[in-house]
Parts: structure tokens; C-alpha cells; sequence
């Protein structure tokens, strides 16, 4: 993977990582041994605040990639579509 110039973005992967190493390890602990009553709540409230973590996370990799990512396909027929002023070689710099 290619270094982020942008540190926020680089944040936000290694968040997304670790976030999503957690909730597999949650569902699996609750898959395994199944939800005791007190905690049934709190279990699944801490899921959700990994899902909204993780679909944050993901936005915000995803906005940066679309700013920063020149297109993948070189030939004629698909960069002549392209609108080359919404794209930096500069990385992150653009804003």
C-alpha cells in the first residue's frame, strides 16, 4: 500500500483496521458463547459504535481516494470522459 499524504487519512486506515479486528473478535465472542442477559445491551451497543466507527472510517478513505486517485484505465476511450481538473498529482494537496 502506498504512504497517505495526508495524516488524517492514514489515521482513519489503521483505524479501520483495528476497529474492524475488534468487531470480528465481538461477534465471534458472542457467537461462541452467546449473550449474557446483563450484558446483552452493552455487547450490542459496543458493536454498533464499531460499525459507525468502521462506515466513518470508510467514508472518509473513500472521499480522499476519489480526490487523490487518477483513473485506472488507460485507453483512449475511457480518458477521454475524464474531467482532468478534478484531479491533483499533487496527492492531498488540492484542497
Amino acid at each position: 500500500m502506498v504512504a497517505d499524504s495526508d495524516s488524517s487519512v492514514a489515521w482513519h486506515r489503521v483505524q479501520l483496521r483495528k476497529n474492524r479486528e475488534a468487531l470480528k473478535a465481538l461477534e465471534a465472542a458472542r457467537f461462541t458463547t452467546g449473550e449474557i442477559a446483563g450484558r446483552r445491551g452493552q455487547m450490542s451497543d459496543t458493536i454498533a459504535e464499531l460499525k459507525r466507527k468502521i462506515a466513518e472510517s470508510e467514508h472518509c478513505i473513500a472521499a480522499y481516494d476519489r480526490q487523490t486517485r487518477r483513473p485506472l484505465a488507460t485507453d483512449f476511450g475511457s480518458l477521454t470522459g475524464v474531467n482532468w481538473s478534478n484531479w491533483s498529482g499533487r496527492g492531498g494537496d488540492s484542497h
